[in-house]
């Protein structure tokens, strides 16, 4: 019987609760065995948004994961050099686990989007999506979205259904630099350590 792993990917910049969220719904909804949560090395997507060092995200990450026990962070892409691709990374993980089948978390703006990422068809071939509803989209949007992502290159995509959670890091860093409590926004141990480290002020 194959594994079955999750995987949130993200700047994490910094990471908060809706990630956490989101990933607990989907090994609710999909019985996972673990999520991986991988911060990505250079976003080369958000190119010109100023992003927290390599370390600082992954030790914000590691905090936000240690209180589940089927939450696990991989360094796998940090630790790549140069630009990382999720095609690459999920073909290097297919080749390395083949007793694994991976589900790939993303909200609906990335399922709108995901065909401007680096060779999309290698990504659909590699794993299975769980997309959540979110932000300005309907579930008749995602529905068509899937349809056609489906048909047009063969993806398996799932529908996650999960509460609209009005969280974001762009907001987080907004309410750090403007003074506001993100006590709300992001566990207590990250919230610690964006005041202790002074980031996004």
């Amino acid at each position: 019987m194959l594994k079955k792993t999750g995987i949130m990917g993200g700047t994490f910049n910094p990471i908060h609760n809706g990630h956490l969220a989101l990933a607990r719904k989907a090994k609710e909804q999909f019985a996972l065995d673990e999520i991986l949560f991988m911060p990505c090395g250079e976003p080369y997507m958000k190119a010109a948004q100023k992003v927290e060092s390599k370390q600082t995200r992954v030790e914000m990450t590691a905090l936000a994961v240690q209180e589940e026990a089927y939450f696990c962070l991989s360094t796998m892409e940090i630790e790549h050099s140069g630009k990382t691709y999720t095609y690459e990374t999920l073909e290097r993980l297919k080749q390395e686990n083949q007793d694994t089948e991976y589900y790939f978390i993303l909200g609906a703006d990335n399922l709108f989007q995901i065909t401007k990422w680096e060779k999309p068809e290698r990504i659909f071939a590699n794993c299975r999506l769980l997309a959540a509803v979110r932000d300005d989209k309907t579930v008749a949007d995602m529905v068509e979205q899937i349809e056609y992502l489906e048909q047009t290159y063969h993806a398996v995509i799932f529908l996650l259904k999960i509460d609209c959670m009005d969280i974001s890091s762009s907001k987080i860093r907004r309410k750090v630099a403007e003074g506001i409590s993100i006590e709300a926004d992001v566990p207590a141990s990250v919230k610690d350590y964006i005041e202790e480290k002074g980031l996004y002020l």
